[in-house]
């Protein structure tokens, strides 16, 4: 890229330039920047690199993917036993301790619950 230079600067190094105010980073501009919704320019070097990042940023998504309507999230406390015993089984023991879960209910009534 025409204007880039490497840098041999440790991590701390470039942290201790920035308190020094040795940065030249623009952090002012990118931020207005960023409120315009201003793009910045193509890289000369790679110019499909930009778009390819900008489809890759926009296709990714934090967090947890999102819940069905099947499910509801509790925090519930369980005996170390019963966790240890599921979670030893492997992936996927929240959905197997799920079914045992469901399991129960099939086989009790209602009234056993609230005992």
């Amino acid at each position: 890229m025409t204007g880039s230079k490497m840098t041999s600067m440790t991590t701390n190094e470039m942290r201790a330039a920035r308190a020094r105010g040795e940065d030249q980073s623009d952090f002012a501009m990118i931020r207005s920047n960023v409120i315009a919704r201003i793009e910045p320019a193509d890289d000369e070097d790679s110019p499909d690199a930009s778009n390819l990042m900008r489809e890759v940023l926009a296709k990714r998504r934090a967090g947890r993917p999102a819940g069905n309507e099947n499910k509801e999230q509790v925090s519930v406390r369980y005996s170390k036993s019963v966790l240890s015993a599921f979670r030893a089984s492997g992936s996927g023991w929240q959905t197997r301790m799920d079914a045992a879960l469901a399991d129960w209910l099939k086989a009790h009534s209602p009234d056993e619950l609230l005992v």
